[in-house]
């Protein structure tokens, strides 16, 4: 009747995307972030130290950060860690007393605590809409674009996703954002999401370039062999940085910066040298 145990896997990215049916762009100025379900009671169905949650958490924290740099409002929801049968109602019958039994993990996970500026909405069914202010907040503020990101993919932040698309808000399901109980059914969600409700991207088709040194350093952290976190100056290629994984950098930060390409990056593989050529003026 409750959650299972859960493994992690390999997120999904590139060609294993499904194709999108629509062509939207996100837009910062329509756009808001919603970061679903991210409570510790979730996540610890991963156990502790688990690649995929860290990575996923990773990538919400650089959105949730692009978001915050470029005025997009953020909002969270999380279920409340006392409700009533009436309250839960059928949700009793499909996963039991969840949280109720474990009030002490209703948190945000700490690597996502939300921000003064941030919103929290009570969660009381699959959908973020379901007696939450959500919709009316995004009138108000003319956001007719929703990023989704969270757990569990074909649950909460599928059902969402169906639910904006029903209110004529564009839905964009972050594919390396979600995690699910198992990879099958966060693909299907996916699929789902592309063929009749939404668009599915990735964290690099929102963000391209980092906003800031932290998060370029927890961009090529996982890229490295070596567990150690080099220093700002040291070679990245002595920490396992190999050429692929390089020539794939300057492909995704030419999306911003014209004149970057592996040349440049290999001449000076350091994070320092790195930084600098991000954070200059000269976008494209």
């Amino acid at each position: 009747m409750s959650i299972p145990s859960l493994k992690g896997y390999a997120l999904p990215a590139g060609s294993e995307l499904p194709e999108n049916k629509v062509s939207w762009t996100f837009e910062p100025a329509r756009g808001a972030l919603l970061i679903h379900d991210m409570q510790n009671y979730f996540i610890n169905f991963w156990g502790e130290d688990c690649p995929m949650i860290a990575q996923v958490i990773r990538n919400i924290a650089a959105l949730r950060d692009y978001c915050h740099h470029n005025g997009i409002p953020v909002y969270y929801t999380a279920q409340p860690n006392q409700q009533s049968d009436e309250d839960r109602a059928l949700l009793n019958d499909m996963w039991g007393p969840g949280l109720n039994k474990h009030p002490e993990q209703q948190k945000i996970v700490d690597g996502l605590a939300p921000q003064p500026q941030d919103e929290v909405l009570v969660k009381w069914r699959y959908s973020a809409f379901h007696r939450s202010p959500l919709e009316q907040h995004l009138k108000e503020t003319g956001r007719d674009q929703l990023i989704i990101c969270g757990v569990y993919a074909h649950i909460g932040c599928l059902t969402t996703a169906i639910d904006a698309f029903m209110r004529d808000i564009q839905p964009f399901m972050v594919a390396d954002g979600l995690a699910d109980f198992s990879r099958e059914e966060h693909l299907m969600a996916l699929k789902y999401t592309a063929g009749r409700a939404g668009k599915v991207v990735t964290t690099e088709d929102l963000i391209p370039v980092p906003l800031s040194k932290a998060q370029l350093r927890a961009l090529i952290q996982p890229l490295l062999d070596e567990d150690e976190t080099p220093e700002d100056d040291e070679n990245l290629i002595d920490y396992g940085l190999d050429s692929v994984r390089m020539m794939a950098l300057a492909a995704r930060w030419r999306k911003v910066y014209s004149d970057i390409d592996f040349v440049m990056l290999a001449k000076d593989p350091t994070l320092a040298a790195w930084w600098a050529l991000l954070s200059r003026e000269g976008r494209v």
